[in-house]
């Protein structure tokens, strides 16, 4: 029985022309049948995830920064818009570590806090058009010594970006995702969290305050921070974009973003009854 969908944003839910009309109307129709959704996304919890989240389920839970935060949604106009359920920071030596290894490489370099801290070192091209896709406007720091404690890092690599020698060389106590978005097409970005936490974890957290299991939820996602999601839950579905890796692990493959295949997958959710 599938009572929670988790819906990863960049090239699942948002695709290069942002998110398809088709998928709203699947959402209402499983949201009207009582299953709840959660974002799960690299994204910080701001500006455009945000938003997306609150279109999903305005009043629930939603995982940030590569599951370093899970955010509670309200819809009480007395409460906080948002407030952390659960937060993650990065242990400072290392987090020092890859703030060095990012610069000798000369790699562009985010850090961000569970406060929605969102800050930039250096001006890099690839640095803006990521605000820009965020809908947010970083702030400059000096990473090594941020304004509040960080829970990821971040670093954007384009095609000839050395990526092999900063994954070889980070410390073994942070943990790397590698993701990409259509909406900034040959970039990698690569999410730094502590070891241990992924979306896998704050996931498990998200079901277990709804008194669901994982076998209960269902995962719909494309790249491969995705993957050990799409495994553990009852059941995993690979977008048409998604790399063969990623495919081979759901038990549903459905069509690209951009050609509905996240209204496909919930529109399936929705009529095969062993699932609702």
């Amino acid at each position: 029985m599938i009572r929670l969908v988790f819906v990863d944003v960049d090239g699942t839910l948002v695709g290069k022309d942002g998110v398809p009309p088709c998928v709203w109307p699947e959402v209402e129709a499983l949201r009207a049948l009582g299953v709840r959704f959660a974002l799960v996304t690299g994204r910080p919890g701001r500006g455009e995830a945000l938003s997306l989240a609150r279109r999903l389920a305005p009043a629930g839970l939603h995982v940030y920064e590569s599951g370093a935060v899970v955010l509670a949604l309200a819809q009480d106009p007395h409460e906080p818009p948002a407030r952390p359920f659960h937060v993650e920071a990065l242990p400072e030596g290392p987090a020092r570590e890859a703030v060095r290894l990012a610069r000798r490489l000369s790699l562009p370099l985010e850090g961000y806090t569970a406060e929605g801290g969102f800050f930039v070192e250096g001006d890099s091209p690839l640095l803006l058009a990521h605000q820009a896709l965020l809908g947010l406007e970083a702030e400059g720091a000096d990473l090594l010594r941020p304004p509040s404690p960080l829970v990821r890092l971040q670093v954007l690599a384009g095609a000839q970006a050395p990526l092999e020698a900063f994954l070889e060389g980070l410390p073994p106590e942070l943990q790397a995702h590698v993701a990409e978005s259509p909406k900034m097409p040959g970039v990698r970005f690569v999410s730094l969290t502590k070891v241990g936490v992924g979306k896998l974890t704050a996931a498990r957290l998200v079901a277990e305050a709804y008194g669901l299991s994982l076998a209960e939820c269902a995962m719909v996602g494309d790249g491969e921070n995705d993957l050990e999601l799409i495994r553990a839950v009852g059941m995993g579905i690979a977008m048409g974009n998604a790399p063969p890796s990623v495919k081979r692990a759901a038990r549903k493959v459905v069509a690209p973003v951009e050609a509905c295949g996240l209204a496909e997958a919930l529109a399936a959710l929705r009529k095969n009854p062993p699932f609702l």
